[in-house]
């Protein structure tokens, strides 16, 4: 039996709300970055602060690298190299693998100190080292988590629990995006995986699922899914095709009055403007020679670990997906995208097996993010960006200064490894008003905080801070509660002295 037009609508309500909440297709993608160009939360007063940086490019090392042999020259874990841990490291601790008592081992590799602010900086990363004055370390990083899903969800999202809208959708929904025509929020992966928490990292959650992040693909191919015209279909066309949905859905508009038909409308709109902005700004065959040599980019590149079923073992140092990514950061927030997540695979070096190893892999792994990271800096303090742009580099948690002993109890080349460490790791800061330099310390063998403790709260605090929202009153109403990236309590504090 025929229903009437206005029953129709409603038993089509709950299918509409299905997709829209899964997320599907380019018309969905569409309608996240319309909606976010102006931001439910923009309507709301109290919760804005003079902001110092206009867009984020956090870079995440998923897996964790070891602040160990990276950041903390300590010379006393040195001296223990290779001796039994003592057990007051050991009772009443938990660890993913250590089992026993373990060795305790030293750093890997040589420091040396660099810039005016002489920071102890390993030498496996001397386009870092050549920066250095740029950066704030903070070496006194420290979460609650020891696992990756639940550390990496508690880091990006403000719950270890999946469900809970990431950093990057509360940032797009209290501020909106500066671009009508891109996304708002764009996420690039590299490494030959996502992280262990998957995409639940760039959900929206409880929010709207308009201020989801959108994954770009870096292969050569579209780099957004199913935004393309099918083959044989021109742009003229197409634009046919939308105007006479256009009049449909304004038809039905009419006599239904549903509201979430004209967002139908205009999400197909944005689409339609969608197909020529984002592959132009993603082309980096249009930067010149010596922009691509700053970052180590080479456009077009994909590597065969991208889709090897363990890309570990086939990492090379020369690899240039993340320094392409770095590029195309950059080209983004220069074009008004807000946040900017790229998620880069392969630093949990436990040792257990070939391709997670601190003496062999970690080099490689620096290797292929150190010459973007620098190139990235440089390329945007020379186009004005620094002081607008707000940089940030770490991991989930940080590792262990004893070898990991859950397959062997014995140091072996190739196999060097460290167990997950939540208590004391390192990550930083640069640009958008950041202090450059050293905040927070260790004990003698870095596995304690010793000073300046910086949680998970904190850091996120600091975060909305810098972009203008204020941490503590930026909310969003859900299950009864004023829900914040912060949480409930008020343990997160701004890092007021790393701030200019």
């Amino acid at each position: 039996m025929d229903l009437p037009l206005n029953l129709q609508n409603t038993q089509a309500i709950t299918r509409r709300h299905f997709f829209g909440q899964a997320g599907l297709g380019f018309g969905s993608i569409a309608l996240n970055h319309l909606l976010a160009n102006n931001g439910y939360a923009a309507k709301q007063k109290g919760f804005r602060i003079p902001a110092k940086a206009k867009s984020i490019i956090y870079l995440h090392m998923a897996g964790s690298p070891s602040q160990i042999d990276l950041f903390e020259n300590n010379p006393a874990l040195t001296k223990f190299h290779g001796k039994d841990c003592p057990k007051k490291y050991l009772e009443g601790k938990r660890f993913a693998f250590i089992k026993g008592t373990p060795k305790m081992m030293g750093p890997v590799f040589d420091y040396k100190q660099h810039g005016q602010s002489g920071q102890w900086i390993s030498d496996l990363m001397p386009g870092l080292s050549s920066v250095i004055d740029d950066v704030c370390v903070i070496r006194s990083m420290h979460t609650d988590q020891f696992n990756h899903s639940p550390a990496q969800l508690l880091l990006q999202t403000g719950n270890s629990l999946p469900g809970y809208p990431s950093m990057g959708s509360w940032i797009t929904y209290g501020l909106g995006s500066d671009n009508n025509n891109l996304p708002g929020f764009v996420v690039l992966a590299s490494g030959g995986k996502t992280p262990s928490a998957g995409k639940s990292l760039w959900g929206s959650g409880f929010l709207p699922t308009l201020y989801q992040g959108v994954q770009c693909r870096t292969d050569g191919g579209d780099p957004i899914l199913y935004l393309s015209d099918p083959k044989g279909l021109t742009r003229k066309a197409r634009r046919k095709t939308l105007d006479a949905i256009r009049d449909l859905n304004e038809y039905q508009h009419k006599h239904v009055g549903d509201p979430e038909t004209l967002t139908r409308i205009s999400q197909y709109e944005l689409a339609f403007r969608m197909q020529m902005s984002v592959p132009e700004v993603m082309d980096l065959k249009k930067e010149p020679e010596h922009m691509l040599k700053l970052y180590g980019a080479k456009p077009g590149h994909v590597s065969e670990s991208e889709s090897a079923a363990d890309p570990r073992r086939l990492y090379k140092g020369n690899d240039p997906t993340f320094a392409n990514n770095c590029l195309l950061a950059r080209r983004l927030v220069e074009n008004g995208v807000r946040f900017v997540q790229l998620y880069d695979w392969g630093w949990d070096h436990h040792g257990s097996s070939l391709g997670e190893s601190i003496d062999e892999t970690l080099p490689i792994k620096c290797q292929q993010i150190d010459q973007a990271i620098a190139g990235l800096i440089t390329d945007l303090k020379q186009r004005g960006l620094f002081e607008e742009t707000l940089i940030i580099w770490g991991g989930e948690f940080g590792r262990t200064p004893m070898m990991q002993n859950n397959v062997r109890n014995e140091l072996k080349k190739g196999f060097y490894g460290r167990d997950h460490h939540p208590h004391a790791f390192t990550m930083w800061m640069a640009g958008a008003g950041i202090k450059p330099g050293v905040y927070g310390q260790t004990d003698d063998i870095g596995y304690y905080i010793a000073e300046n403790p910086v949680g998970i709260r904190d850091l996120q605090s600091t975060i909305l801070h810098q972009i203008g929202l204020d941490p503590h009153r930026f909310s969003f109403a859900y299950q009864g509660l004023n829900q914040r990236l912060i949480g409930p309590t008020n343990e997160g504090k701004v890092i007021k002295a790393i701030i200019s």
